[in-house]
């Protein structure tokens, strides 16, 4: 028996989406794709006309849709956007040297400037070195912190006023859940935030970044990507097999098994919670002595950790971390 679309009524069904779970067509599947996401852009008030937007771009399937729709609906809705890519080069041979080769592709393909910053440059070490120093174990914790400031850095070099990030629902849920099963109660009600980043309680502005894929579930992604025939990077990161995410995402898959919704109730529910307390002391921002880029201590995170690095503590300020 033929099923059609339930959202034309007229095409025959080629899937069932794992967001809705409806039958849809190809062509009304991806209408309803970049149409959420360009309604998840104007409710939240995202981009106002003329802003310098930099493109998180790894060559990886989100970054590489995120590329893809940004650029169609900055057309399309006028958005009056102008887009750069950015790029960051942590230093692991065999992967992403060769997912820089897809981004490269991407900014022939979509004719945006591109700007390639590597940790090698910025903090005179590669991840590769890094894991050699500290192994297998905790090295997410540096890549992480490395990638954030390298990520911020670029952005000012650029001169951009935002930077857009390809995080999907899965992402978020995942971050919410680490949190959670972290005690961290101050990260806990920004796990999902859709913008982070603002105009600061001493004068020191956080450059915002965008998550425009919040609602969008990884999935989809997946075949929205491999549809519409993008090309990107899917090889898995060397060193990603013993991140905490990695056993996070694998909860979550088996929570989804039983209960659908799970990505979007664990979004729904960290929308719901209450900011911190505010008797409870909170972080005070301020500027990294050493770096002078935005920090809740003296020293950044990076600084410390890049310290610990050359100074050969590396290990031993992990376990005090823990």
């Amino acid at each position: 028996m033929v099923k059609y679309c339930q959202s034309c009524n007229i095409q025959k069904a080629f899937m069932m989406r794992p967001k809705t779970g409806n039958l849809i067509c190809q062509n009304c599947f991806f209408k309803a794709f970049e149409d959420e996401i360009h309604h998840t852009i104007i409710s939240n008030q995202m981009f106002k006309p003329g802003e310098k937007i930099a493109i998180a771009a790894s060559g990886g399937k989100d970054s590489t849709v995120l590329v893809h729709v940004i650029t169609l609906l900055n057309k399309k809705y006028n958005y009056g956007l102008h887009l750069y890519l950015l790029s960051i080069d942590e230093g692991i041979k065999g992967y992403r040297d060769d997912s820089l080769e897809t981004v490269k592709q991407n900014q022939i393909t979509y004719e945006l400037d591109l700007k390639i910053l590597s940790y090698k440059e910025l903090f005179n070490w590669s991840m590769d070195e890094v894991v050699a120093q500290i192994g297998l174990n905790n090295n997410c914790t540096y890549c992480g912190v490395f990638r954030r400031q390298a990520l911020d850095r670029g952005a000012i070099q650029l001169g951009v006023d935002k930077i857009i990030t390809g995080h999907n629902a899965d992402d978020m849920a995942e971050t919410f859940l680490m949190n959670l099963l972290r005690g961290d109660i101050f990260r806990l009600p920004k796990s999902t935030a859709i913008i982070t980043g603002d105009d600061g309680d001493n004068g020191i502005a956080t450059l915002p970044r965008c998550k425009p894929f919040k609602y969008t579930y990884e999935k989809e992604i997946v075949m929205y990507a491999h549809y519409k025939k993008l090309i990107y990077f899917s090889t898995e990161c060397t060193y990603s097999p013993n991140a905490f995410r990695g056993h996070v995402r694998e909860l979550i898959k088996n929570l989804e098994a039983i209960r659908p919704s799970a990505v979007i109730d664990l979004i729904h529910s960290c929308e719901q919670l209450d900011a911190p307390n505010q008797n409870q002391k909170l972080p005070q921002k301020q500027l990294c002595q050493k770096c002078n880029l935005l920090s809740s201590n003296k020293i950044c995170k990076a600084c410390t950790l890049l310290e610990s690095l050359n100074q050969g503590r590396a290990k031993q300020i992990l376990q005090i971390q823990e």
